[in-house]
């Protein structure tokens, strides 16, 4: 579907010297009715952000962003859009007000953040990046009517206990359970088949896990059973134009630096069947020097998440105009 020419996102412009900070990006769950609404008002670059996604995708998402009903708003093909709608929002408004945005020592995203992420750091075009997650939506909703699967919290094991139990129970039942993302120390989430799952929860409880929490979804994300889903999503990702990002990536699944389009393609389909490893590519960051993390789009999670990695660590949520003058003040300081 083609834009019109001045209804288009400019590439995001950094400053010349990288600052020890990350800006992460939020993914599925973070969404919220209400989400992007003050900072649309506020501001008219956050507002023709909203405008271009609805113009691509053919239906008024910022509505839904905004008003719901929470339900539809929550449906995985409209949240994954409305997550990067939203946030590429509150990004575009920081550079309204700054010029140029500061060069960040990195940026990551949480699974679908990660595009958002991509978009951020010029790798990929706001209106591409839209329809790669439109369609990842459609694709997991789709593997996930297929294949319905469960997913779990689990709070006071550590990853490796957690995952080598996993392997053990998919081994002895047939079934599929893994470690779907390792969130911080002590809370890890694991996805896959009922059969699966269920010998892995009961397991998991009785290693001494402080608690096992099924989550209300019925898609198996970052598991085997989204294999059909990431077949497809290759030749959605092939067809799109990849540049070298800006600003170096942390992937999820190797929690290493993507610092090449191939890199980032084999990321993004090996992505929906594999682990998040937020723990691990927090910590490469901080080991790097990273001091402050700005989470860019609706809710705390990630900042949360950082608390729990390293308490010492600066942490900053802008996803509201408060959030946008608090930035805006500390870029200013200096």
């Amino acid at each position: 579907m083609s834009t019109h020419s001045n209804n288009t996102l400019s590439p995001f412009k950094f400053s010349d010297q990288t600052v020890p900070l990350a800006f992460l990006f939020p993914g599925q769950g973070s969404q919220h009715v209400g989400m992007a609404q003050e900072l649309a008002a506020r501001y008219p670059a956050a507002r023709q952000a909203l405008e271009i996604a609805d113009e691509l995708l053919g239906f008024k998402l910022s509505e839904l962003c905004f008003a719901g009903p929470e339900e539809v708003l929550t449906d995985t093909i409209n949240a994954q859009p409305a997550l990067m709608a939203a946030s590429i929002a509150a990004l575009s408004a920081l550079q309204s007000e700054l010029g140029v945005l500061p060069r960040a020592q990195y940026m990551a995203g949480h699974s679908m953040g990660e595009y958002t992420a991509l978009v951020a750091a010029g790798s990929i075009h706001y209106e591409d990046g839209l329809h790669l997650v439109r369609e990842r939506g459609r694709l997991m909703k789709q593997a996930g009517e297929a294949s319905p699967g469960l997913m779990a919290a689990v709070l006071g094991l550590d990853e490796e206990t957690v995952a080598e139990i996993c392997a053990s129970c998919a081994q002895q039942t047939g079934g599929v359970a893994q470690v779907a993302n390792d969130n911080c120390p002590g809370q890890i989430v694991i996805s896959g088949d009922r059969q699966g799952m269920e010998a892995a929860m009961e397991a998991l409880s009785q290693a001494g896990a402080r608690r096992v929490i099924p989550l209300a979804v019925s898609i198996a994300a970052h598991s085997p059973l989204m294999a059909p889903a990431a077949a497809e999503l290759r030749s959605a990702i092939e067809a799109v134009d990849i540049a070298d990002p800006l600003v170096p990536i942390i992937g999820n699944t190797r929690a290493q630096p993507l610092t090449t389009a191939e890199a980032i393609r084999d990321e993004l389909v090996n992505q929906l069947t594999g682990s998040v490893r937020w723990t691990s590519s927090m910590e490469l960051m901080l080991a790097d020097g990273v001091a402050t993390f700005v989470e860019i789009g609706p809710g705390d999670v990630l900042t949360g998440l950082v608390k729990r990695i390293e308490r010492k660590a600066k942490r900053l949520n802008v996803n509201s105009p408060a959030g946008v003058e608090a930035f805006v003040q500390m870029v200013r300081a200096g």
